[in-house]
């Protein structure tokens, strides 16, 4: 039987190890994908450190990856119907096993709550099979929803990421207009992601508050009015500044990209009167913090929303948006960091430590 490495995480706050794995016999309508690369995100980071719920460690990390498809069982169809083929370069949508039938996908419309959902590196251990991108290869399963990539570069693609449909998906839900200012905590993936679909869906200026500055610097180069560094700056006085970029009312929108509790209370108080603010960074549990309810938010006549994930609709407009040779180029501005599978920890330290904008795991190097 053939063999496949692997970069493992085999339980909470242990080291990252290369094993070499079978390759699984393939169920029917099931596939195997050749990883070209995949992302470090700072959901690895938090798997690392134990963080999330419900995972079933061990497991191969990497959510959201590109390749070939080397090998296909039965059939494998996209969303007109028609067959891949072996060798078709792919993307897939991470989620899998959405039920299309409980409450929440069916009354609620919110299939990213889902009960009965996984997610690729995330939710599917080692138990499940090669169901993590860093891998020379991935098993996919029965029912993943693959996305044609085309002549689409993989590396621009994988510079967007897991943050690509997040950052739509967010930017849709905070319902950006026309002439908006927008503030934007967070120099991360998903908050430079979120820079990028606020202004292409109509923002007039973007702001953004954040660190370290080589991302700031990033957020400027894709058209951020102003920025401002959080290292060497408290509430008081990135209050002040967001009352000087806009005028002495506060942002229109407030898009929340930091994963730190303290900067949803942050956002509420940098967002205008009847402004609109949008969570989509605390995706791990850091702890709760305290608000006072009369004066960051009901006298402020604040509209609240909290962001969830992505699903397939995000995920597939995000790719046909990086075949657009005009609105993906500035994706290419994002600086990507290539790693083998023997440098997985290396990558992770780096993510946490803020010291890439974009990590890549190339398991084939």
């Amino acid at each position: 039987m053939a063999k496949v490495l692997a970069a493992l995480l085999p339980e909470p706050h242990a080291p990252v190890e290369v094993r070499e794995l079978s390759e699984p016999e393939l169920e029917p309508d099931s596939a195997l994908l050749e990883v070209e690369l995949s992302e470090v995100c700072g959901t690895d980071v938090y798997l690392q450190q134990g963080r999330l719920q419900g995972v079933p460690y061990p497991l191969i990390p990497g959510h959201v990856s590109v390749g070939r498809l080397s090998k296909i069982r039965g059939q494998l169809l996209d969303v007109a119907g028609q067959p891949f083929s072996e060798g078709d370069r792919v993307t897939f949508l991470d989620v899998h096993r959405t039920c299309n039938a409980c409450w929440h996908c069916l009354v609620a419309k919110a299939s990213t709550r889902c009960p009965h959902r996984k997610v690729y590196g995330i939710t599917y251990g080692l138990a499940d099979g090669l169901t993590g991108g860093w891998a020379e290869k991935i098993y996919l399963k029965p029912d993943t929803r693959c996305i044609r990539l085309g002549e689409i570069d993989y590396e621009k693609f994988m510079a967007g990421g897991c943050a690509l449909p997040t950052a739509l998906h967010a930017v849709e839900r905070a319902d950006v207009s026309l002439g908006d200012t927008v503030l934007v905590l967070g120099s991360g993936p998903v908050g430079l992601s979120v820079i990028i679909f606020a202004l292409m869906r109509g923002a007039l200026r973007v702001l953004c508050t954040g660190a370290p500055e080589h991302r700031l610097e990033t957020a400027r180069k894709l058209g951020v009015a102003a920025t401002l560094n959080v290292e060497t700056s408290d509430e008081k006085a990135r209050g002040q500044w967001v009352l000087e970029h806009t005028e002495g009312r506060g942002a229109d929108v407030t898009i929340e990209a930091t994963g730190q509790p303290a900067a949803v209370v942050e956002a509420m108080r940098y967002t205008r009167d009847a402004g609109r603010v949008l969570i989509v960074g605390q995706y791990t549990d850091h702890g709760e913090v305290s608000f006072n309810p009369h004066l960051d938010l009901n006298k402020k006549h604040l509209d609240v929303r909290g962001c969830w994930g992505s699903d397939f609709s995000h995920f597939y407009r995000g790719v046909q948006i990086m075949a657009d040779p005009v609105r993906s180029e500035a994706w290419s501005l994002l600086k990507l960091n290539h790693y083998n599978l023997g440098q997985a920890n290396e990558a992770l330290a780096d993510v946490a430590e803020g010291k890439v904008v974009k990590a890549l795991i190339a398991p084939q190097v």
